[in-house]
């Protein structure tokens, strides 16, 4: 499968690297997330990590998103603090990812390297739980 990549939304990599920079503090918050809405917002998110799980920064963007009336995104990165860059989501997040917003690209890479791609290439012969709903009509 070749990826196609997509142009990458340097001001949202930059929100989330801020976030990471301020806002992660020891063990607890150690990535942020920055999600584009299709009018241009920008929402931000930090993890909240516990031995237990705990939500990934993306997973806490969806909720945050939400509140703040931000019910689609077009575009999605995460930033791990300590000025370690971009991290790709994690499996459980690209499902979820998929599930909520099919079309939303997702930033990934290294350094120079980052490109945009569509979530969907992120999980090859993937599940989409909609298409396994049973029709409540």
């Amino acid at each position: 499968m070749t990826m196609q990549n997509h142009p990458v939304d340097h001001e949202l990599v930059e929100a989330a690297a801020h976030v990471a920079r301020t806002r992660c503090r020891g063990d607890h918050h150690t990535m942020a997330a920055a999600g584009r809405a299709p009018d241009g917002r920008i929402v931000t998110a930090v993890n909240a990590y516990h031995f237990t799980g705990g939500p990934c920064a993306e997973l806490v963007l969806i909720g945050t998103a939400a509140a703040q009336g931000v019910y689609e995104l077009d575009t999605i990165v995460a930033v791990g603090d300590r000025d370690r860059g971009v991290v790709p989501p994690c499996g459980r997040c690209r499902q979820v990812l998929l599930d909520y917003f099919p079309g939303v690209e997702v930033i990934v890479g290294e350094g120079d390297g980052i490109r945009a791609v569509p979530v969907a290439e992120l999980l090859p012969a993937s599940y989409v739980w909609a298409d396994h709903q049973l029709d409540t009509e």
